[in-house]
């Protein structure tokens, strides 16, 4: 007699830490997720906090997470499957790459850049991540409609992302509202304890003006 199978089998870090098999493809979400869903994608995760909570609180949902530290998408990881999580992936790779090679197309509901690196020394600012090509990446993997969400403590970083929107086509720009039920990353519950100001907005995807007829 063949063992009874399992309605609800074990999962485990491997599950959830997502190795594409190719690096120069975009993916298709249906082949990544076991259930179809809108997808959010948290650029940088860290630790995980905010991602863990917000793959546990909307279960219909699906989530992709990257984070380009080993340990850490090690550690996000381990704590998805002890949670039962089985709605998230993680992915170890730079987040540049994963908007303009990765990710499908036309595909992403939401994306979150939550506290980046502020790379304040004026030698390494090329290094941030919000710049013109980021953002025009991020554009074309959402839907129309979709949002990219910025997040950060650090008030001239905050004006550096203001100026590269201002030169950034195809976006309408927002501001993004109190949500005291969103979680929050780590970093964001220790900036909000030292009483620090939280610089946000939100850029919505522009749908594409219809051509008009040919006659």
């Amino acid at each position: 007699m063949s063992a009874p199978t399992t309605a609800n089998p074990t999962l485990s870090p491997d599950d959830i830490h997502w190795i594409p098999t190719s690096i120069v493809e975009r993916v298709s979400f249906g082949d990544l997720f076991t259930s179809q869903g809108p997808v959010t994608v948290d650029y940088g995760c860290g630790e995980g906090a905010f991602v863990l909570a917000m793959a546990k609180r909307h279960p219909t949902h699906n989530f992709l997470a990257t984070e380009r530290l080993a340990l850490r998408v090690e550690k996000v990881c381990k704590t998805a499957a002890r949670m039962h999580l089985r709605n998230i992936r993680v992915l170890r790779l730079e987040n540049l790459y994963v908007a303009r090679f990765i990710l499908p197309l036309n595909a992403v509901s939401t994306s979150y850049v939550s506290f980046p690196d502020p790379w304040p020394k004026r030698a390494h600012q090329s290094r941030r991540l919000v710049q013109p090509e980021f953002l025009t990446a991020v554009r074309e993997t959402l839907v129309p409609g979709g949002e990219l969400r910025l997040k950060t403590d650090d008030l001239p970083y905050f004006r550096w992302m203001e100026k590269v929107i201002a030169e950034s086509e195809g976006w309408d720009r927002t501001n993004w509202p109190e949500e005291p039920e969103l979680p929050r990353t780590n970093f964001e519950a220790r900036f909000i304890a030292q009483g620090l100001p939280i610089h946000s907005t939100i850029l919505r995807k522009r749908a594409a003006e219809l051509s008009p007829p040919l006659i």
